[in-house]
Order: structure tokens, then C-alpha cells, then sequence
């Protein structure tokens, strides 16, 4: 094929590695000089006689070539979309030719992969009383955002009251609503700016978080162009929209008020199109709070249905971090942790909301499964959850835990296509799974037994809390879910979160996981 982009796809079998290389030599011929030229071998020599023998401006090294040129998560070359191909090529560019535009460079792109992280907030106070922290806090002028409900439960004065024992200046936005929209975050960012705080306080569940963060965006950075802060990436380091600095003008401090999103400590924000029924979920560090107070205190009057839904988003989260193709070892050790949590004082916190350890623990395996999934990242359960909530308004933790059993048994199978990350040598998640029942003292002799007992736990764990199993039980009717059924899975496969979830789905396949949700 002379186009690069062709979708067909050839090979040659030869008797030798000059054979080969003579093949090679006579594509690049027929089509392809200046280009590019991809080879796989463990052998340093062969690697190099390649190199020199081909007329190419770029050589990729066990890397998919489709990707290994331009500088993404298979090495450590800066992205670049603009790569000459010299006179081998009779170079095309957007200006006019020149000598150096004709210069034959040859690059050697090796695969190297970059280095991992392991990102949290710099400072996280947990345990009763911790929200006291407020007044060590160093500023003049405090933003408090919030909804009406934390104001009524008196949430906001006891905020406002530490704050003012630090000689704070406040100013409160109420306005936050659930799912917040583009339009609120506009409006809290409008008031921001008339108040001109250093300091912003997220006080309240993920919806609260998520719009302080928001506003703190664009609070710092009012020019900055929405759709280019949704584009998605494949390493969040190497993205085409970069995101710009945050904490120059103001710090954020996150306050949850409920167990379950984590984003007090994560570098995520999910902003809703109410106009067109759309949910855009913002991924970088900058993000990420300075600050995060885990302060039980706060979660002891949560009803016990909001129990149950946050508290199995908590334990979503951290099965699939630990499953994720970006989990290591720093964020499998707190998924693991955060999921022995939900298990053993969940039941409890639902059924005795006054049981003060049970919500200490509860509160901080949200936090802990938010360390883990902010750096490992998330996978194809979320993806659905989010629009299954845009649609049927369904809570995003019983979204996610009606679709956690068929994603385990899914990705629990043989895949039919990998997500390509470097890192991910071999495809794993039945194995983890079997290491996650292992943990809980479940049957595991098998991958397949340990994925069944442990789908089975779960739908215990859900009975146990009275939590709907179907997308029918939560008031979805056959007819609208055939109506959208696949505008749903086309949106689901395009979430973010789809990226690092271990087996890259179909479009197909996720629409038969939303039907066996049914």
C-alpha cells in the first residue's frame, strides 16, 4: 500500500535476515523513502544494520508503528506531528522548501518507557476533628463552595467558623447542583472573580468537588479554550491540549462530605452540557487539591440508600484501578485495601449510620481508592456509568455497581483486543481478580472461579444494601434503552476512562454489557 493510513495489512515470509532487509529496502522503494521503518528484534546488531540500510527519516524499535514516531508512551521523544522526510521523501511542507527541509536525519526511535508517578495532594488530615486544620490555614480570603443542603445542615457555618479563627475573609457560593453544569461553573467563576480569593474550600460530595474545581480552573486561566481541556490522551503527560498551572492565585482545600468519589485527592472533574446531555470528564494534575481533609465528622448523617451508592463507588473505584493498565505496585496496595474496607464495614455504616468507626473507615477507603485510582486510572465500568447517569439519571454509584459484576466477568475472559500501554506486558486481569478474591478469602483455584465468587460477593454485598441489581429495577424501561442503546455505547467507548481499562472493547461488546445490565 503507498498510503500509510491503509487498513491492509500484509507480510512476507523470508530465509534470512538480509532477505528481509532486501524486502524492506524495495517497499520503502515502491512507496515509502523518507518515511518511516519499523522493525522488532531483541538483537542489537540486526536493530542497527536496519537502521542504516533503510532510507527513512525515522526508525521505530519494538514499538507499533502506527504510534512509535512521533514521540508517545512507547519512548521518550518529544511529540511532534511534524516530521520531514529529506530528499529521500522530496520533503512536502507547509512553507516553502529549503536546503534544510532536504537534509536526510535518520532517528532512532528505541522504545523507552517513561517513568511512572504516584500524584496526591501534598497535605491529607484525616481522622474526627481534623477539619480544625481550617485555622493553621495561611491566607486573607476564603471561597467556600458548596449546595444549599450543607448549608442547611449547618456544614458551611462550621467551615465558616474555623475560617474565621484564621481572620478569613469569606465568601460563599450555594449554588452547586448535582451533576454541575458548564453554566454554574461560569457563575461561581463570575463570583470568584469579584472576590478574588487565595484560598478555595470544596465542601461536599463529588458534585460540590467538581465544580470548585472548575472554577479554580477558570478562575486562574479565564481565556482558556473548554474544548481543548476535554480532548482525551493516551498519556496523560504527552496530551495535545496542555493544561495550564494552577495555585497562582489561590489554593484549593477539598472537604468531602460524603464516601465515595475521592476527588478530594484526585486529578478528575466531570463537567455536565445540560443542553445536550453530555457529561465531559477533565483529566490532568494540576487538578489535584493542595489540600484534603478526611474528617468523619462530617459523613455521620448520611442517609443510608446514599451509603450504600457512594460506598459502592468506592469499591469500583479501587477494582478497577487495581485491574487498570496503568496499576503498579504503590496503587495496587490501596485498592486492595480500600476494597477489604467496603467489604467489611460498608454493611455496617448502611445498616448503623451512627456506628462512628464504621464512617471513619468508610471515609477513608474513599480517600485511600482515590489515591489509587487518580494514578492508575479507571476503565470501561466507569465509562458506562456515565452515561447511563446522563440518561436515566441513575446515582453514578448505582450505575456503577449494577455494571461492576458483567465488566469483572468481561474483563475477566479472554480479550478480543488489548489497550495498548507499554507497561502492560501480558493481559493480567484474570489474574488479578484471582488475587482480589484471594485476598477476601474467596474460592480461587481457578481465574473462572475466582472471577464467578467474586461477581458473586458483590451481588451479595448489593442485597445486603438493598441496592437495585438491573437497570429495570432502577425505573429504565426496554424501549428507551433500545432507543439509545448504541448512541449510549458510541459515547461509552469514547470516554476517558476507556483508555486504561485492560480489554479494548468494541463498540458491540459494550452495548451487550449495557443489554446484560438490562
Amino acid at each position: 500500500s503507498r498510503e500509510k493510513l491503509s487498513p491492509v495489512l500484509a507480510y512476507f515470509v523470508v530465509n534470512s535476515t538480509e532477505e528481509g532487509f532486501d524486502k524492506c529496502r524495495k517497499m520503502l522503494e515502491f512507496g515509502g523513502l523518507g518515511h518511516s521503518a519499523i522493525i522488532h528484534s531483541e538483537d542489537d546488531e540486526v536493530i542497527e544494520n536496519f537502521g542504516t540500510q533503510m532510507k527513512v527519516g525515522r526508525i521505530i524499535v519494538n514499538s507499533p508503528s502506527a504510534q512509535g514516531a512521533i514521540g508517545d508512551i512507547y519512548n521518550t521523544n518529544t511529540p511532534s506531528l511534524t516530521l520531514g522526510c529529506g530528499s529521500y521523501g522530496k520533503n512536502s511542507t507547509t512553507s516553502n522548501v529549503s536546503t534544510q527541509n532536504l537534509i536526510n536525519k535518520k532517528k532512532i526511535a528505541k522504545r523507552r518507557v517513561n517513568m511512572q508517578w504516584f500524584r496526591v495532594p501534598e497535605r491529607i488530615f484525616f481522622e474526627p476533628g481534623s477539619l480544625s486544620y481550617l485555622e493553621k490555614l495561611k491566607g486573607k480570603r476564603a471561597f467556600i463552595v458548596a449546595d444549599k443542603f450543607m448549608d442547611r445542615l449547618g456544614y458551611v457555618s462550621k467551615v465558616m467558623g474555623h475560617l474565621k479563627k484564621a481572620n478569613f475573609d469569606v465568601n460563599v457560593f450555594l449554588d452547586v447542583e448535582p451533576d454541575p453544569s458548564t453554566e454554574t461553573v461560569m457563575r461561581g467563576t463570575a463570583q470568584m472573580n469579584s472576590f478574588e480569593p487565595d484560598v478555595i474550600i470544596a465542601l461536599g460530595g463529588g458534585s460540590a468537588m467538581d465544580a470548585a474545581k472548575g472554577m479554580w480552573l477558570f478562575y486562574e486561566n479565564p481565556d482558556i479554550d473548554f474544548n481543548g481541556l476535554k480532548l482525551r490522551f493516551m498519556d496523560i503527560r504527552k496530551r495535545a491540549f496542555k493544561f495550564p498551572a494552577l495555585g497562582k492565585k489561590s489554593r484549593l482545600v477539598a472537604i468531602p462530605t460524603t464516601s465515595g468519589t475521592g476527588s478530594e485527592v484526585t486529578a478528575f472533574a466531570v463537567i455536565t452540557d445540560k443542553e445536550n446531555n453530555i457529561k465531559y470528564p477533565l483529566a490532568d494534575y494540576e487538578l489535584t487539591p493542595d489540600i484534603a481533609i478526611i474528617d468523619p465528622e462530617l459523613v455521620m448523617t448520611v442517609p443510608p440508600s446514599v451509603t450504600a451508592d457512594t460506598g459502592l463507588d468506592v469499591l469500583t473505584h479501587a477494582i478497577e484501578a487495581y485491574v487498570s493498565v496503568m496499576a503498579s505496585d504503590y496503587t495496587d496496595a490501596l485498592a486492595l485495601k480500600a476494597i477489604e474496607i467496603v467489604f467489611k464495614y460498608l454493611p455496617i455504616a448502611y445498616k448503623d449510620g451512627s456506628n462512628a468507626l464504621a464512617r471513619e473507615k468508610m471515609h477513608n477507603a474513599s480517600c485511600i481508592a482515590g489515591m489509587a485510582f487518580t494514578n492508575a486510572f479507571l476503565g470501561v465500568n466507569h465509562s458506562i456509568a456515565h452515561k447511563l447517569g446522563s440518561e436515566f439519571h441513575i446515582p453514578h454509584g448505582r450505575a456503577n455497581a449494577i455494571m461492576l459484576p458483567h465488566v469483572i466477568k468481561y474483563n475477566g475472559s479472554n480479550p478480543s483486543k488489548l489497550v495498548a500501554f507499554p507497561k502492560y506486558e501480558y493481559y493480567k486481569a484474570p489474574e488479578k481478580f484471582m488475587e482480589i478474591a484471594k485476598f477476601l478469602g474467596l474460592a480461587h483455584s481457578t481465574c473462572e472461579e475466582a472471577v464467578n465468587n467474586l461477581v458473586e460477593a458483590i451481588r451479595n454485598l448489593m442485597l445486603e444494601l438493598n441496592v437495585p441489581t438491573t437497570l429495570s429495577q432502577c425505573g429504565v424501561t426496554k424501549e428507551h434503552l433500545d432507543s439509545v442503546l448504541y448512541s449510549l455505547a458510541d459515547e461509552a467507548f469514547e470516554d476517558q476512562c476507556t483508555t486504561s481499562n485492560p480489554r479494548l472493547p468494541l463498540v458491540s461488546e459494550i452495548a451487550e454489557l449495557i443489554k446484560d445490565a438490562f
